[in-house]
């Protein structure tokens, strides 16, 4: 498979590509240049032609959410919004069969702890501009998808433990690297279909993503029955 993985900067991101590089023909991208084993192409995901060409002839395309820390609030929720549009607009044009959208399961973290939030829970963002840059992510992703214009897979990513393993992991929602890129494996390659007892859309699709930590905040059954998601147990 050919597979387009954006926000070069993003260490989550490379990591992906090395990770994908192995079984997928990778192209990393970015507003500037960044260190991959896979081939990167800069581009700043514009309302133009250069957009179509980055994503022809791609199987699938991994969007991530992540927003740049040191980029102003205005530049973040710019790139959120415009820039995932212009990137769907662009696949959906170019028919590409697959869009995964990295998002985060702070979107949910407003709930109470001792509620069971499953994905059929709407997500409630606070004003904190990272939350607002995925939340309004999300609703891009989801209007295309709606419109049946693309198949789109939303995961919710817990919080990323880059320390070394055995390392003390003291969120209740860890994701340890390996199962973060596990779930984009699968997600990029995995047919969708229905589980038994559970209604999921064909075209929008979103599944939470993380380790089983002790005291594990959400529940990752839809990932583990519909993509095949086995998460590995946090220290």
């Amino acid at each position: 498979m050919r597979v387009l993985i954006t926000n070069g900067s993003s260490r989550l991101s490379r990591e992906l590509a090395a990770a994908l590089s192995g079984s997928h023909e990778v192209t990393l991208t970015g507003p500037t240049e960044a260190s991959s084993s896979a081939s990167f192409i800069r581009s700043d995901l514009g309302h133009d032609e250069g957009t179509n060409c980055l994503v022809r002839g791609m199987d699938a395309i991994v969007h991530s959410g992540e927003p740049d820390p040191g980029a102003t609030v205005s530049d973040r929720l710019d790139a959120a919004m415009r820039c995932t549009y212009n990137l769907l607009l662009a696949a959906v044009q170019e028919r590409v069969p697959r869009f995964v959208f990295l998002s985060s399961l702070g979107l949910m973290d407003q709930y109470d702890e001792g509620m069971a939030v499953t994905e059929r829970w709407r997500s409630r963002p606070t004003t904190e501009p990272a939350q607002l840059c995925y939340h309004m992510g999300e609703f891009v992703c989801r209007e295309f998808a709606r419109e049946r214009q693309i198949t789109v897979v939303c995961l919710r990513l817990g919080d990323l433990a880059w320390q070394p393993a055995g390392g003390e992991h003291t969120t209740s929602q860890v994701l340890l690297p390996e199962d973060a890129i596990q779930a984009v494996k699968r997600a990029v390659s995995v047919q969708i279909v229905p589980n038994d007892g559970m209604t999921i859309a064909r075209t929008w699709n979103v599944f939470h993503v993380q380790s089983e930590a002790p005291h594990a905040r959400y529940l990752t059954s839809t990932a583990q029955a519909v993509l095949g998601y086995a998460p590995a147990k946090g220290e």
